[in-house]
């Protein structure tokens, strides 16, 4: 089968690979029919070091169910499933928590141990703890927006979960990626009164507004502080979704915060420390958040999307096939395209 082979920073091809089999009989098979490229692959395409092996990328897809171990109960073949980006269990303690990223027998796709869904097929572990059931056709003209709940959606509404934001409350979006715009939806949609993104590339932006963000800040650093502060009577937002993960992002996010208010990290941080530690304790400033267990938000965000309240996939600027991949990943490298989807 056709698979996205990462070898080192910018260094990405489509090759023939082994066929995606079950192997444990708690997994599945899953034939590809959407994935994604996601801003957390632009960190290895910047800075991977070269390997011999390469590591198969992609950890966002809907798909078939081709075929199913013998333990798996809850799946047949022939079901249209959507991947969440980490497989798990479904029934450890971590998992009944609805922390799915934390399960005691669970893991990440796209990683040296388990093959990616940038690919005609996945293999999937956990089968039953990890694939959800989608009430539609494989050519639903919803399944941008569906494939979305496999990561972006799931993360931005985490995000704002960790965050607190609720009815009436301030709130600011750091990052105009596709997980930042996801989390102006999940703002919105929690009744957010206002929300401030901050990001300064136009077509996001425009994206942004349309999603319920109610002001721009383009600014960074100290200059973007002022700002938001500006827009705030002075007092700093309720809530900050951190959608980067970069040491300004999160300094930035911190001291916009209020006295008193939360920040929810979820993009994946680039350093060992986390800034500002001193001004988030003296300001009672609640920092969470973590890789989002987007299994445990699919059930509760699938209505809102089926009946389009909301449309998360308009973040997909870019439809490409699955050869065309490595320059799906330049595209989103240089800016050129906020989120592409690929159709194997």
């Amino acid at each position: 089968m056709r698979a996205t082979v990462m070898y080192g920073a910018g260094d990405v091809r489509v090759e023939n690979v082994p066929d995606a089999t079950v192997s444990e009989p708690t997994d599945a098979v899953v034939r590809v029919t959407r994935a994604c490229i996601c801003g957390s692959d632009l960190w290895p395409y910047k800075t991977m070091e070269h390997t011999e092996g390469g590591r198969a990328m992609g950890h966002e897809a809907i798909g078939v169910v081709d075929a199913v171990g013998a333990d798996v109960g809850t799946l047949k073949v022939g079901d249209l499933v959507v991947m969440p980006f980490a497989f798990s269990d479904g029934t450890c303690e971590f998992c009944h928590e609805g922390l799915q990223t934390s399960c005691s027998h669970g893991g990440f796709f796209g990683t040296a141990e388990v093959p990616g869904a940038q690919a005609e097929a996945v293999r999937v572990p956990q089968a039953d703890g990890t694939l959800f059931v989608l009430p539609v056709s494989e050519d639903d003209a919803l399944m941008p927006s569906l494939v979305t709940l496999s990561d972006v959606m799931g993360t931005g509404h985490h995000a704002a979960v960790a965050a607190k934001v609720g009815p009436g409350k301030t709130v600011a979006v750091v990052g105009d990626g596709a997980v930042g715009l996801c989390a102006v939806i999940a703002a919105k949609r929690l009744g957010a009164e206002q929300i401030i993104i901050l990001g300064r590339h136009p077509d996001r932006i425009a994206l942004a507004r349309e999603f319920g963000a109610t002001q721009v800040v383009r600014e960074r650093g100290d200059e973007a502080v002022e700002r938001v502060r500006e827009l705030t009577d002075d007092y700093g937002v309720h809530s900050v979704l951190e959608c980067v993960g970069l040491e300004q992002s999160e300094l930035t996010a911190i001291e916009i915060a209020r006295p008193g208010g939360a920040v929810g990290r979820v993009g994946v941080p680039q350093d060992e420390t986390m800034p500002a530690s001193r001004p988030a304790f003296f300001n009672n400033i609640s920092v969470s958040g973590g890789p989002a267990p987007v299994r445990a938000y699919i059930e509760e965000l699938l209505p809102d999307v089926l009946e389009g309240r909301i449309e998360p996939g308009r973040v997909f600027d870019r439809v490409i096939g699955l050869d065309e991949v490595p320059d799906g990943y330049r595209a989103m490298n240089d800016r050129e395209a906020i989120k592409v989807m690929v159709n194997p």
